[in-house]
């Protein structure tokens, strides 16, 4: 994940394509070792790519997906709401019940 922060600070500081050498100067500026192996994947995986666009898919991917989960939590909670309503019963409470001696009137406590 730190790898992808500095990627991404590089970008973000004007290094529309920074190298593995720009990424780990910024982890050890930030007092951290970077991996090499995992820094060496990750370089592959981005390389050619806009980080742009890239963000933009995922936010994609994450609305559709986050949508999609709506949607099936929301059919499974009404399903499951239905038999509840029916055996629901409300007891009717007197607010006025306890509180008319609160001031001390007519019980000699006070």
């Amino acid at each position: 994940m730190k790898h992808l922060a500095a990627y991404i600070l590089c970008v973000l500081g004007g290094n529309e394509s920074p190298s593995s050498g720009d990424v780990t100067k910024i982890i050890t500026a930030a007092g951290g070792e970077a991996d090499e192996d995992e820094l060496t994947k990750m370089m592959n995986d981005l390389a050619g790519k806009d980080l742009t666009t890239l963000c933009t898919e995922g936010l994609e991917k994450i609305k559709n997906a986050a949508a999609s989960a709506s949607a099936n939590v929301t059919t499974k909670s009404d399903a499951e709401e239905a038999p509840k309503q029916a055996v629901v019963k409300e007891e009717e409470v007197d607010a006025l019940e306890g509180g008319m001696n609160m001031f001390g009137g007519g019980d000699g406590d006070y």
